[in-house]
């Protein structure tokens, strides 16, 4: 498992649906070493800090493994890394293999799994196509969020290290379809709200969504 390329971007404007939309969507890969906060990479900033970034969100991973996947259904020329604005553009790590709490070191950093990306029309945007969206939902080829356990600094090339898991654990796949599509499921969100390393929000979504179908 390694990390194949690092990639940081700032907010820019583009138009919506005859809007200007702040977006940070848009990454490039950078050369050499890199430091890592506890909240983002160094030089990598987002539009909305509300449903990005923080330390639950502070890095986005995404597997290569989904490149060639979308490339044949909405790339007109080989993506390059970062398209889909991740920062670490990943191999070896896919969806239905990591688990919340897993722990990745990195280079002198140390990462841990925390939820999975929960694409908006953005991504439709990037990808110029607004049906990508729903394609990424229906497969689960989203990505994953990281939080900061240790600072430091890495690159790509970097060996990706798990050095921590527990098979008990859901992995990103399971939080992602119990999310969007499994939204019943009581017993299966008070397992996923066991794992401590879940993502604030989540706990939030699922605990509220517990509540409403228990009172009803």
């Amino acid at each position: 498992m390694r990390v194949l390329a690092i990639s940081i971007g700032k907010p820019k404007t583009i138009q919506y649906m005859g809007k200007d939309v702040p977006t940070a969507i848009y990454k490039k890969p950078i050369g050499g070493p890199c430091m890592v906060r506890r909240t983002k990479i160094d030089g990598d900033e987002q539009a909305n800090l509300k449903a990005h970034g923080g330390p639950d969100k502070a890095v986005l991973a995404s597997p290569v493994e989904h490149y060639s996947f979308f490339n044949d259904l909405y790339g007109q020329e080989p993506f390059g890394f970062g398209h889909f604005g991740e920062n670490l553009t990943t191999e070896g790590l896919i969806e239905t293999e990591v688990r919340i709490g897993d722990q990745l070191n990195i280079g002198q950093a140390l990462f841990e799994v925390t939820m999975p990306r929960m694409p908006c029309f953005k991504f439709g945007v990037k990808l110029g196509a607004s049906k990508a969206l729903q394609t990424c939902i229906d497969t689960a080829k989203t990505g994953f969020y990281l939080r900061v356990l240790q600072e430091g600094m890495i690159e790509a090339g970097n060996t990706i290290e798990r050095v921590k898991t527990d098979g008990t654990a859901p992995s990103v796949e399971d939080v992602h379809r119990l999310r969007f599509f499994d939204k019943r499921n009581v017993v299966e969100m008070q397992r996923v709200l066991q794992s401590a390393a879940l993502s604030g929000v989540l706990k939030n979504l699922f605990a509220e969504r517990i509540s409403e179908l228990e009172a009803n």
